[in-house]
């Protein structure tokens, strides 16, 4: 049997580049080598190269020459958080080749990058969100705005690059005093900063993926963090106990899995995913939709496809096989 060749791509050009290496070090590991031909393909700026042995990329045809062999990939694996990938930049480029890939469009990738943009189309829905403002670097706050924001949001609040990854520049703000400095640390990593109302309660991550074009939830997790949130520390170091299955009611695991879906649809995502929220009196609110989740041995994703009874190497063998199924299908 002929083996598809996988591009799996890692890098980026973000801060979660290191988070990309484990999450992509992860699907290497865990590839059906009887029906997959995997490589590891750093995209970083204009240096596209293939990991184990330094080869460009013919971006003319997204290649590599292997020992006077020529290898170009079925399909696209798609393990780059942030930039230029999770933002939706490189899709276009692969839609032109006609090389299938296992996230979202790039229109859906830019569209849920953007929080604030995302909260506003899930509107229709009718779903419980936090009350937010938005500044953008152009017409940034001073001091003056902050006595508004406290009385719009109240303390504590979360400040939040808009269109970036949640792993780096967030910051809870527990005082006024606090505010104008977490502001200015978000503008670090985005040109726009997303302030929301801090909801209290219990958080949960649900992923979602595709399975014979229909849309499945997998087992709910709720992410207990031993730090203030959920942070890059609580998130890749260990600073947080996940519970897989989470202990919920049968009705609430029915409803975030059937909220989860109903955002799935709605945004026309594509590939596996995973949404945030926080359980606060019986409601889920929406935290935010990773249409590029990790994928490390500490990440969530994993741990509820072993709780849905797949191996990795299950998981991974079923994501790629959809995402070739749905472009032949076009």
């Amino acid at each position: 049997m002929k083996k598809s060749k996988v591009a799996i791509l890692v890098g980026g050009d973000s801060e979660e580049r290191v988070i990309s290496e484990m999450s992509a070090s992860t699907v290497f590991q865990n590839m059906d080598l009887s029906v997959f031909d995997p490589r590891l393909i750093d995209i970083q700026g204009n240096d596209w190269k293939d990991v184990a042995t330094g080869a460009q990329i013919d971006k003319n045809d997204f290649s590599l020459i292997l020992d006077s062999a020529h290898w170009r990939p079925d399909v696209i694996f798609c393990a780059i958080h942030g930039s230029p990938l999770e933002n939706g930049q490189l899709q276009g480029y692969f839609d032109t080749l006609k090389i299938p890939y296992t996230c979202c469009d790039g229109f859906t990738s830019a569209l849920t990058m953007n929080k604030y943009a995302t909260k506003k189309l899930l509107h229709s829905l009718d779903l419980p969100l936090a009350e937010d403002l938005l500044f953008q670097h152009a017409s940034r706050p001073d001091d003056a705005v902050v006595p508004l924001m406290v009385e719009k949001l109240g303390l504590p609040m979360f400040i939040k690059p808009n269109k970036h990854g949640s792993s780096f520049g967030v910051t809870k703000v527990k005082t006024a005093g606090e505010v104008m400095q977490a502001i200015n640390y978000a503008f670090e990593f985005d040109d726009e900063v997303l302030c929301e109302q801090y909801i209290s309660g219990r958080e949960f991550g649900n992923g979602v993926y595709q399975y014979l074009g229909k849309t499945v939830a997998l087992p709910p997790t709720e992410i207990i963090p031993k730090t203030d949130f959920f942070d890059y520390a609580a998130k890749y170091e260990g600073a947080s106990t996940e519970v897989t299955p989470a202990d919920l009611s049968t009705t609430q695991t029915t409803k975030i899995q059937q909220t989860a879906m109903q955002i799935y649809d709605r945004l026309h995502l594509s590939g596996f995913v995973r949404i945030d929220f926080i359980l606060h009196e019986d409601q889920f609110y929406l935290l935010e939709v990773n249409t590029v989740p990790g994928l490390s041995p500490a990440s969530i994703v994993p741990q509820q496809a072993n709780a849905a009874g797949f191996t990795l190497t299950e998981f991974f063998r079923l994501v790629i096989e959809e995402a070739m199924a749905a472009t032949e299908a076009m």
